[in-house]
Order: C-alpha cells, then sequence, then structure tokens
C-alpha cells in the first residue's frame, strides 16, 4: 500500500504522545493531480508531517490548516488547483484539481476507530474507513469488495460519504530461487509489492543471488504457512520440481490468494493437475492455477518469463480473472 504506507499509525502515536495529530486524506481529483484517491498526510501538532498529499504542490497549506483543526477539533474538506508550474515542479506534464479531507485525531476521527484501523493494517485484514457528511468515521470489512480488488477510494453513490480503502500490502511468494525470480523479484517490487523467496535448497537462495532480499530456506509448506496466505498474496512456483512445488500449491489451494502461477510446459502442467485431482482438489480449485505461468506474450528468456508473470498477476488483480 505506498500511498498511505503506516501514515495511520503515525498520526495516532502522535496523538498519544500530546502532540496532537490529523489525518489529511485527498477525497477527489481532477485532471493531472499529483496523488491519487486514498493518498494520506499525517500532521502532529508541533507541524511534523508523514506522507503526501500532493507531493509537495499544496503540503504547506494542509498543514496550516490541519494545525487549526488540531487546535479547535474539527474537521475541514480543503480545495486546491494545482498549477502547471507547481506540477512541472514534482515531475507531471500538467495541473489539476484535488480535494482534501483533513480529520484532527480524537474529534472528528475518534482515537478508538484509529486504533482498529492500525490494528487492522498490522494483522493483514482489509478494512474500510467510512466517513459520512458532519458523522462520526466507521469501519467496514465488508460490502465493499470492488473497491477492495482495486484498492479504489472514493464518494459512496450519494456522492458525499467518503470510503477510504485500506488494504494490506500486496506481497509476492516465491517457491524457488531460480533466474526467473532474479528477474521477477525486482520488478515486482518496483510494481508495489513485498516479495519473499523460499527455496530449501542454500546453493540457489543466496544473498549474492538475492541481494537484500528476504530469502527462507524452508521447506515451501512450512515456509507459506508460517508466512500466512490471504487475498493480497500472489503464488509463483518455479522449481520445477513436484516435491518443492507441490507442498507450496497444497496449501495455496486451501487459502484465498489472488493468484497462483506454476511453471512447466503444458504435459508438465497436465500431470500437476492430476496429482493435485489425486490429492482431493476439485475442478474449481485447479482452475485458480495458471499453468503455464504468465500471460502468452511469446516471451524468451528469465526476464521477459518475468515479465510475462508480472502482467498475468496484475490482470487478475485487477481484472478479478
Amino acid at each position: 500500500m505506498p500511498d498511505t504506507d503506516d501514515i495511520p499509525a503515525i498520526a495516532l502515536g502522535w496523538h498519544r504522545s500530546a502532540q496532537g495529530a490529523a489525518l489529511a486524506t485527498v477525497v477527489q481529483t481532477w485532471g493531472s493531480a499529483p496523488r491519487r484517491v486514498g493518498a494520506m498526510l499525517a500532521i502532529s501538532g508541533r507541524g511534523d508531517m508523514a506522507g503526501s498529499v500532493s507531493g509537495g504542490c499544496v503540503e504547506g497549506a494542509v498543514i496550516s490548516e490541519a494545525s487549526e483543526a488540531i487546535a479547535d477539533g474539527k474537521p475541514r474538506m480543503l480545495e486546491f488547483g494545482v498549477s502547471d508550474d507547481d506540477a512541472f515542479a514534482v515531475g507531471l506534464a500538467c495541473g489539476g484539481t484535488i480535494r482534501v479531507l483533513v480529520q484532527p485525531v480524537g474529534t472528528a476521527l475518534p482515537e478508538n476507530i484509529l486504533t482498529e484501523l492500525v490494528a487492522a493494517r498490522a494483522a493483514r485484514q482489509p478494512v474500510a474507513l467510512i466517513t459520512p457528511p458532519g458523522g462520526i468515521p466507521r469501519l467496514e470489512a465488508t460490502g465493499h469488495a470492488e473497491r477492495f480488488r482495486m484498492d479504489r477510494s472514493g464518494f459512496m453513490e450519494d456522492g458525499e460519504t467518503f470510503v477510504a480503502i485500506h488494504n494490506p500490502p500486496l506481497r509476492l511468494i516465491v517457491v524457488g530461487a531460480v533466474h526467473i525470480a532474479q528477474a521477477l523479484v525486482p520488478m515486482a517490487r518496483i510494481a508495489g509489492y513485498d516479495p519473499l523467496i523460499i527455496d530449501p535448497r542454500t546453493a540457489f537462495a543466496t544473498d549474492a543471488r538475492f541481494p537484500g532480499e528476504v530469502l527462507l530456506d524452508e521447506w515451501p509448506d512450512e515456509g507459506v504457512r508460517a508466512l500466512g496466505l490471504d487475498g493480497r498474496t500472489a503464488l509463483v512456483l518455479l522449481t520445477h520440481d513436484p516435491k518443492l512445488d507441490d507442498a507450496a500449491l497444497t496449501e495455496a489451494l486451501r487459502s484465498d490468494v489472488f493468484y497462483i502461477g506454476a511453471l512447466g510446459s503444458k504435459r508438465t502442467h497436465a500431470k500437476r493437475l492430476e496429482r493435485m485431482r489425486a490429492a482431493g482438489f476439485m475442478e474449481s480449485d485447479l482452475a485458480r492455477i495458471h499453468g503455464p505461468v504468465g500471460l502468452d506474450i511469446g516471451a524468451a528468456g528469465p526476464s521477459e518469463i518475468a515479465i510475462s508473470i508480472l502482467a498475468q498477476m496484475i490482470q487478475v488483480l485487477r481484472r478479478g480473472e
């Protein structure tokens, strides 16, 4: 969740330290706005800030308004026009307009609601923070399936109630520290995923081959169980060894991971499906496995295969296909 990071937790910490705090959230944009709807900025009573609502264009004005909101305990709905010159300064071709909701913590945004939000995020539980016009925000874990899938915050049909989506960060668990993984992992990180690699073969899973990455040398089923599998996780199996891949695949089919991809030819995949049928899985379960893994773009070589895998992951996540 790159747009929000740990901003709610930071705001809660400032509030509890008696500094005072406010959360500013982008609720609407027009034109080439610097930040997407749902982007957040935390402001302390001392003027500290974390996050961004405009990439630097209007932060000064938002901080000023937030300081007043912290003082009087009242929320603010702000609207800013970002000029072409200001937009260019933060890397945009042209300007736009944004609306920003400022909520002082403890009044407009009650401490108990913010505490529950921070706890849900820490537990990787997707929740929506609902702010009705002139009302007290509430948290909802259901009823917003499409918004959760698309990471899409925005106003409800009444045009006044704002829904801020707080999804767990996207994760990619790769089983098999092979050449394709060496290309896929950094690509996935650029795309906003938190990647992890599982491979009990220590000759493959080395810091030299995957500098700075999280490497688990556990058996794949034990590794994925320890990490936990949820609807914001993609699992890609690359070992080409049924003893390793099947162990993790069995765990994935029992979970609600949004994507399962498995390397191998059509013949290899057919044998994989037979093994899963023998293990008791239904055809509806097997249909979740993308094999051979990746979009059919004629990929040649590890890097192009990695691109096809990442593209398919995004397609499944965003389109539900």
